[in-house]
């Protein structure tokens, strides 16, 4: 049997065990490896997930003690660029979910503005407390270099997610491939809007987060040979601010063919503006993530695309590899996951517009509900 047939074969094995049952924190568990068993790394994830929650038996379930041995309650911190940010209602959700399953606490700091000074003083609080593990979001390329290399001589464990950083010691990314996502973009754009003038929106010009992205995208436009003009234009961290630079470019640029965004608030700015000055059908868009704008306007075709890349697992999967780090001494646990490019459309979305779940930050309640 092939690994693939393995995963699926467990994870109906999962589904069968479930029936009926009252929802607990491993019900959550199971929740989430349906999620993402079969989609790339989650593979991985998921069938170690099995195996921990017990299924490959039928025998009664086990708290995490039972598989990992008794730990200590291990305080993780994740030092975030833009802290209040809709996009990580997810990430937190998923960092919540994997800390009540494994019996671990984590604090959420760091930047509301992406500034890189706050962060790094956040992240240097994070070493002098002597907390168990961090997971950074780098999105300098230099300034996180000493804080990791700081943490890690006092054995403390650092991976990045959502942005990484080359040259930086941390111990493994989970994240998107980001310039392949922008490389992506890009030939999504060219097919779209074979000539003319298009607008690439950008909340913050170099933050490692984002600027691969747009990078990837020129460089798809660019080899393409297509006649297309390229405007970038800088949005700021602030929604309100993103929705009205992006309102008042498309006011005073009537020529333009094509606006996509490379951040979740530029993006459903753009679909936004699309919507209000009655641009459906004249100026293609697309962008990034699934915020809830975002996605009913792509569903209504204001959009032509966003993608995906999973934040809930951007949060899950730092607080399992962390503890498992930790919980096996150093033996196992790290691993670099790429948390996917999925795009959707204005079919491929209705699924994330008809439901409700902690899983794409609709909604607070475990499991995935009817909308």
């Amino acid at each position: 049997m092939s690994d693939h047939d393995s995963v699926e074969d467990a994870v109906e094995r999962l589904e069968w065990a479930e029936r009926d049952q009252e929802e607990t924190p491993h019900s959550k568990w199971r929740a989430f490896t349906r999620r993402t068993a079969l989609t790339g790394a989650g593979a991985a994830a998921a069938a170690m997930a099995i195996e921990a929650c017990g299924g490959g038996s039928t025998s009664a379930q086990g708290d995490a003690a039972d598989i990992f041995g008794t730990q200590p309650e291990y305080k993780f911190t994740f030092v975030n660029h833009v802290t209040t940010n809709p996009f990580f209602v997810p990430t937190k959700y998923g960092a919540d979910d994997a800390c009540k399953l494994l019996g671990c606490e984590y604090q959420w700091t760091g930047s509301q503005s992406s500034n890189v000074n706050e962060m790094v003083n956040a992240m240097n609080s994070a070493i002098t407390a002597g907390v168990d593990g961090i997971a950074v979001s780098l999105v300098d390329l230099t300034a996180f270099n000493t804080p990791t290399k700081d943490a890690l001589a006092k054995s403390i464990p650092v991976v990045a997610y959502n942005a990484d950083a080359e040259g930086n010691d941390r111990l493994a990314y989970i994240g998107q491939d980001l310039f392949l996502s922008g490389q992506e973009m890009g030939n999504r754009i060219v097919d779209l809007v074979p000539s003319g003038d298009i607008a690439l929106f950008i909340a913050t010009p170099g933050s490692l987060n984002i600027q691969p992205r747009i990078d990837g995208a020129k460089d798809s436009i660019t080899k393409s040979g297509k006649p297309i003009n390229v405007d970038t234009i800088a949005t700021g961290a602030d929604l309100p601010k993103e929705l009205s630079t992006i309102q008042s470019y498309a006011s005073s640029h009537s020529s333009v063919k094509g606006m996509f965004a490379v951040d979740a608030g530029s993006t459903q700015s753009v679909a936004q503006t699309i919507q209000k000055q009655g641009l459906k059908g004249k100026v293609a868009g697309g962008g990034y993530d699934t915020l809830k704008p975002t996605i009913e306007l792509l569903q209504d075709e204001f959009i032509d695309f966003t993608i995906d890349q999973q934040p809930y697992l951007q949060g899950f999967l730092p607080v399992f590899e962390l503890y498992l780090y930790k919980a096996s001494q150093t033996l196992t646990g790290i691993a670099n996951v790429d948390t996917g490019l999925k795009f959707l459309d204005s079919e491929s979305v209705v699924p994330y517009n008809t439901t409700k779940s902690r899983y794409e930050g609709s909604s607070s309640a475990p499991g995935v509900k009817k909308a």
